[in-house]
């Protein structure tokens, strides 16, 4: 920043100028909230968590597992918040108008990052509950459910990235806003 101690207002209108600049670096930046690319994220988590979630409610027993119920509890919270931010994505993105209120930015931000931990937990859990069913020759689960809970582990693993990702995205926003 320069100074200019002839001109009243030129440290005004310099600190202006780099706030301008500042904003338009950052709603350049793909996968921010209000993107194209922040749109598609939050559609690559919805349709992931769902594919988990039909995955591991296909076979009935995966109530004997605390693991597995843990990640149909988890997947059943980041549908509806995945599918709340697409719109809301979708809406400024049609609009043009990005979200900016630091309030909602911080919200949308802590969210992600809970669910984004909560994923986490929950597909290591499943994908290690999974192994351990594959380890003991297929006495506890048929090949087929063990094959689906595999696969819903592995669809539980996309969207912890996709929500990494929007988590790692909206935190580097929030201090901008």
């Amino acid at each position: 920043m320069c100074l200019d101690a002839g001109f009243s207002g030129g440290m005004r209108a310099v600190q202006s100028a780099e706030n301008f600049q500042n904003k338009m670096a950052m709603e350049g930046v793909p996968g921010l909230l209000g993107t194209s690319v922040g749109f598609s994220l939050r559609i690559g988590q919805t349709l992931f968590s769902s594919a988990s979630l039909l995955f591991m409610s296909l076979g009935v027993e995966f109530y004997s597992y605390s693991a597995f119920c843990y990640l149909v509890t988890t997947m059943g919270l980041v549908i509806p918040w995945s599918c709340t931010l697409a719109v809301l994505d979708g809406y400024s993105v049609v609009v043009k108008c990005p979200v900016r209120q630091p309030g909602i930015l911080f919200i949308i931000a802590a969210g992600d990052w809970v669910l984004s931990v909560l994923t986490l937990a929950a597909a290591c859990s499943t994908a290690s509950v999974v192994d351990l069913l594959f380890q003991t020759s297929g006495s506890f689960c048929t090949p087929k459910c063990c094959s689906r809970y595999q696969l819903s582990a592995a669809m539980a693993f996309l969207t912890w990235f996709l929500s990494l990702a929007s988590a790692l995205l909206n935190l580097w926003l929030l201090p901008s806003s």
